[in-house]
């Protein structure tokens, strides 16, 4: 049973009369769910769809799109799931990249798909009253269900789109046995249990929210929608819905707490809790820990490309860890810019993690990227870019990209240690930290704050003299920003900052230390 059209079908058996799936009013059973799936896998057909045919999806977080997704299990049809917010240009790009078929799209997506000169020559599924379609999703359902499965373990699942925060997303096909392994490596590294009740707010064009709707079907658990995130719903629906488990990015975590609302909330459902997208900063580790008390708090460390890299399934234990490899992984931390797996580095030694290729959660490569391909995969080895080491526990700590590296007179400097020491400032909400062009130092270390309340530079350079931190790590310019530039999935996007790209605070002070 390794292709996911079977997985929905022994959890209907299991449980057929067990809540699946829940967006405001509309409540499915599993017997309910995996009909509906088998109505749109028909409808699917009807619309001259089948195995190997990509399907571009382009809604949020509803009913309809994760019942397209199950749909698209069953029929061997490849889910392409694409950012909501893309425009017009970029959904042309994805649409001519993927070699889409077909186009369903909900009402946020009505812009992009009007302005679009691909999406006029493809088959188009709207929802509800959304114009522009040339099929109704409604009356795909209508079509007699199939719940026979179509596709093969080695088939495609689902093409991913990487979040392109430095070029155009990379495409990255997923097979239904890579897809299985994962939600299985999900379930287990979080210690799901029977009936778990998950938020499913994490986007389904992300891997983290793939993740949660897959998860749940073998656990016999519910995938709570939520089309987009806002804090105060979030807190209605986990109290509405007994939601047990979040998995969030770090981002979302911090919004939550930030609710004027969240004191008063009833958050005691939520038992275990994981992030996964971006490092955790210490000071919000400890927050989150403190306002959720959770039997279990993962820190899950893994990308589109290969689902699990490390583990640390007590987060605030060790602060900064992302632990050792998943059940389905090995890892390697190697000389920076070496190209070769066999080039290891010490305990302690910064250098670049790799991920086994033989992990049955990982891609065979890039979609039609050769170029990608030859940078990233060696020797039996995903390159991941990141930079890292293993203490002597044998601990993974994800220091930052080979990519956001400041060189600052002759020394390299990776922002997360300096953005980890600012975060447990009690004024600094967030921290972010880039490299910014100086005629003398050719780069210069620039910490970009979010504060709380009143704090200056000279406090600042104060707290990181008193730290660990290494007197050339130290930020010679501090501004203090309204908010922090991020992807839609909460990655910092430091080229913005140092474009200039971002709001300062009413009281913004510059300050430039020697």
């Amino acid at each position: 049973m390794t292709d996911l059209g079977r997985v929905l079908i022994a959890a209907a058996e299991r449980n057929p009369r067990a809540l699946a799936v829940v967006d405001g009013e509309r409540r499915f059973d599993y017997a309910a769910w995996l009909d509906t799936a088998a109505r749109l896998a028909a409808g699917l057909g009807s619309l001259g769809l089948g195995r190997g045919d990509r399907l571009a999806v382009i809604m949020q977080n509803r009913w309809e799109m994760a019942a397209l997704h199950w749909a698209c299990q069953l029929a061997g049809v490849v889910a392409v799931p694409l950012n909501w917010r893309s425009n017009a240009g970029e959904l042309d790009y994805f649409l001519e990249d993927s070699g889409g078929a077909a186009l369903a799209f909900d009402v946020s997506a009505v812009g992009a798909v009007a302005g679009s000169a691909h999406a006029a020559q493809l088959r188009r599924i709207a929802t509800g009253d959304v114009p522009g379609g040339t099929a109704e999703f409604g009356d795909l359902l209508r079509a007699p269900a199939e719940a026979a499965p179509r596709a093969s373990e080695d088939d495609f699942s689902l093409m991913l789109y990487t979040s392109g925060t430095t070029g155009r997303g990379k495409g990255v096909p997923r097979t239904h046995r890579a897809e299985r392994a994962a939600a299985l490596a999900h379930i287990a590294q979080n210690c799901y249990r029977a009936g778990e009740r998950t938020l499913g707010v994490m986007p389904l064009y992300h891997t983290m929210g793939v993740r949660s709707l897959l998860a749940m079907p073998p656990v016999g658990g519910v995938f709570v929608c939520q089309h987009r995130f806002d804090r105060d719903e979030a807190l209605r629906l986990i109290e509405a819905e007994r939601v047990t488990a979040l998995y969030l990015v770090p981002t979302l975590y911090y919004d939550l707490l930030g609710s004027a609302g969240f004191a008063g909330a009833d958050v005691s459902s939520v038992r275990k809790l994981g992030f996964a997208g971006a490092p955790m900063a210490e000071g919000l580790l400890h927050r989150v820990e403190s306002a959720f008390r959770p039997e279990l708090f993962v820190n899950h460390y893994g990308s589109s490309e290969i689902y699990t890299f490390t583990i640390d399934q007590n987060a605030a234990g060790k602060p900064g860890s992302a632990g050792k490899a998943g059940i389905n992984q090995r890892i390697r931390v190697v000389e920076i810019g070496a190209g070769d797996p066999e080039r290891t580095v010490a305990a302690g030694i910064e250098g670049e993690v790799i991920a086994s290729l033989e992990s049955e959660e990982a891609f065979a490569g890039y979609w039609q990227r050769p170029d990608a391909n030859a940078r990233a995969l060696k020797q039996g080895w995903y390159f991941t870019g990141d930079v890292g080491y293993c203490d002597r526990d044998g601990d993974l700590f994800v220091t930052g990209r080979v990519d956001d590296m400041i060189i600052t007179g002759g020394e390299n400097v990776l922002p997360a240690e300096i953005e980890s020491v600012l975060s447990v400032h009690p004024a600094v909400v967030e921290a972010a930290v880039a490299g910014l062009a100086d005629e003398r130092w050719g780069q210069k270390v620039a910490a970009f704050v979010v504060r709380s309340g009143p704090v200056d530079a000279e406090a600042l350079d104060a707290h990181c003299r008193a730290s660990t931190l290494a007197d050339f790590k130290r930020p010679r310019e501090y501004v203090f920003v309204r908010a922090i530039p991020k992807s839609p999935v909460g990655k910092v996007l430091r080229r913005l900052l140092i474009a200039g790209e971002y709001e300062e605070d009413e009281e913004s002070g510059v300050r430039r230390s020697a």
